[in-house]
């Protein structure tokens, strides 16, 4: 099954999460993309919207080649076998780096908005989809710093490997499809797949609510 767009996936995904249409869930959407999907479900549910911001840290030499993520405030998730080959130090400055680059988005989307409080709360977290998992999982750690006490990762499509994988982390994955051969990209099973702009992010946080209906 191919999504005609993200608006698609994310009406899609609304529709198998409805059982979490409560007063105690909040939907966090990765940016770019997963927030055009959050906003869907946030808007069928009917429950807060906000995001958590993972940020791949690349290898010093291959920059697109990620060997570890790290969001806002969460643990570090590494390919432990990569990062004993970088400098330590470079690795650590990286990290930092992209925790500020993570806050700095957060201020740009949101301005001075806080972080909506998931103390007790069920979150789900959204994505358009998932390759490798490194970016989700330090979603995933981010959300449980932030107290959520049940964390439910929905996406329209993952590898299966990575869904066994995100099934040992968090409380349940939603996941529309899980192909054992995946095929590659999360793009490939988009009809459209272009890439989402700040303004588009911007425009979707504001339209979606910020408290429950």
């Amino acid at each position: 099954m191919r999504y005609q767009d993200r608006q698609d996936a994310g009406r899609r995904l609304a529709e198998a999460l409805l059982g979490y249409a409560r007063h105690d869930v909040v939907v966090l959407a990765l940016p770019r993309g997963g927030v055009i999907l959050g906003a869907e479900v946030a808007a069928r549910l009917g429950v807060p919207l906000d995001l958590v911001i993972p940020r791949k840290v690349g290898h010093p030499n291959y920059p697109e080649y990620g060997i570890a993520a790290v969001a806002e405030a969460g643990e570090v998730v590494a390919n432990e076998d990569e990062v004993a080959r970088v400098d330590r130090g470079w690795f650590e400055r990286a990290v930092a780096h992209e925790r500020e680059e993570a806050a700095r988005r957060r201020r740009h989307y949101l301005g001075e908005r806080e972080p909506l409080d998931l103390g007790g709360k069920t979150a789900i977290v959204v994505d358009d989809g998932i390759a490798t998992g490194l970016t989700m999982e330090a979603a995933v750690r981010d959300v449980r710093g932030r107290g959520a006490s049940e964390v439910v990762v929905a996406v329209p499509v993952a590898p299966a490997d990575a869904v066994a994988r995100l099934k040992r982390q968090v409380d349940a994955v939603v996941a529309l499809q899980a192909p054992v051969d995946y095929a590659g990209a999360v793009g490939a099973y988009y009809i459209e797949f272009r890439q989402v702009s700040d303004d588009e992010v911007t425009a979707a946080l504001q339209g979606a609510p910020i408290r429950p209906a």
